[in-house]
């Protein structure tokens, strides 16, 4: 690849299936169509020589059937904060356009897609806790969204749920689940409410994903 460049998210994404996401459990959609949610802060990052370290972002994406059937649509929104730089860094890198072919999950979904709305650049209000599976969003005028960790029946605590990927998962190596509810009003209008959420590490560059174990997983230590 001609770029090179370093994009490392603390991420949270809501989607409308169960809290069996089929894409994880490869299985098919619990209800035969894809919607989701990606919102993300870069905690590390760059492109090319242009810092991108605490921008926020976020990309929509909507399926009429399984992902795998294609035909989605796609919307990328940036930081209003970022530069003119950062903005065509940050777009490039969500695009997909900066990576080797199937080899992270920008890719992957723009492979899927054949609608791609026109990119937004917007304030992003974000405030996650990855540990806690928590998370608050909001994009004035596009997207609401909360999460919360599940709530274990029998004991009214919350539920611990994590997965481990060490291959085979073009997303991340490890991810902290809970549910989340979400809104999107224009283009890429959708809802859904208590459904699967995650919380990860977005660790990327142009050769793909950078597999390296998450700080998330500094429990498993003790």
């Amino acid at each position: 690849m001609s770029d090179h460049w370093l994009f490392k998210s603390e991420t949270y994404d809501n989607c409308n299936c169960a809290i069996n996401c089929g894409c994880q459990f490869n299985l098919p959609s619990t209800y035969g169509y894809c919607q989701s949610a990606f919102i993300g802060n870069i905690v590390e990052g760059h492109f090319n020589d242009t810092p991108l370290a605490n921008l926020n972002w976020a990309a929509l994406y909507k399926w009429p059937g399984e992902i795998a059937d294609g035909n989605g649509k796609r919307q990328i929104i940036v930081d209003e904060r970022a530069d003119e730089a950062q903005r065509t860094g940050l777009e490039t890198i969500i695009s997909g356009d900066a990576s080797e072919a199937f080899s992270n999950l920008f890719s992957v979904f723009a492979a899927t897609c054949s609608e791609f709305c026109e990119t937004l650049f917007l304030p992003i209000d974000l405030k996650a806790d990855l540990e806690g599976r928590t998370a608050r969003v909001e994009i004035p005028g596009i997207l609401k969204s909360r999460a919360n960790p599940k709530i274990n029946d029998f004991n009214g605590e919350p539920f611990h749920i994590a997965l481990a990927r060490s291959r085979g998962s073009f997303e991340f190596t490890y991810a902290e689940l809970g549910l989340g509810t979400t809104s999107v009003t224009g283009e890429m209008d959708m809802a859904f409410e208590d459904t699967w959420a995650h919380f990860c590490i977005h660790h990327f560059n142009q050769n793909g994903l950078v597999r390296e174990r998450s700080r998330l997983t500094a429990w498993l230590g003790h």
